[in-house]
């Protein structure tokens, strides 16, 4: 389970999540990620982001991957492993195989990957793996979800 600030980004329908606006939709929760003053605030709307099944929050997210504050990627990188669209698969693999990021970030991105099983993710997967230039445990960790998900 994934917690951060004390949110569990598995949790299902939460208070917080009742409480978020809903009048303006996946616009409201868009801006709120992107643009809020409260890190809070944005941790929540990516969440839901994540949770909202909607294709048009693909692309702030991914924006996201690059957002200076830890949190708020490791929440990206989640959400985008929710949605399940091949879309960011490039960008979830450059996450993976960047070195400058923090391990559980790249964890993460190995999830979502995994998550999304797409011919792209799976490939970047595996050849992540056969990488002997990166660090052995998070290519073991890599190769056991390849495992349990029966694609190695």
């Amino acid at each position: 389970m994934v917690k951060i600030m004390g949110i569990s980004l598995e949790q299902k329908d939460g208070e917080w999540y009742n409480s978020l606006p809903h009048h303006g939709g996946i616009y409201d929760l868009i801006y709120t990620a992107v643009s809020g003053n409260c890190t809070e605030d944005r941790l929540r709307a990516v969440v839901a982001l994540g949770k909202s099944g909607d294709p048009r929050a693909v692309r702030p997210l991914v924006d996201l991957l690059g957002e200076p504050d830890t949190e708020i990627r490791l929440a990206a990188t989640t959400a985008l492993g929710s949605l399940k669209s091949g879309r960011p698969v490039d960008e979830l693999t450059g996450r993976l195989r960047d070195k400058n990021e923090q391990a559980g970030i790249r964890k993460q991105a190995a999830v979502a990957l995994t998550a999304i099983r797409s011919t792209g993710a799976l490939r970047g997967l595996r050849e992540f793996v056969a990488d002997e230039s990166e660090d052995p445990a998070l290519r073991e960790f890599t190769e056991n979800l390849l495992k349990d998900i029966g694609s190695l």
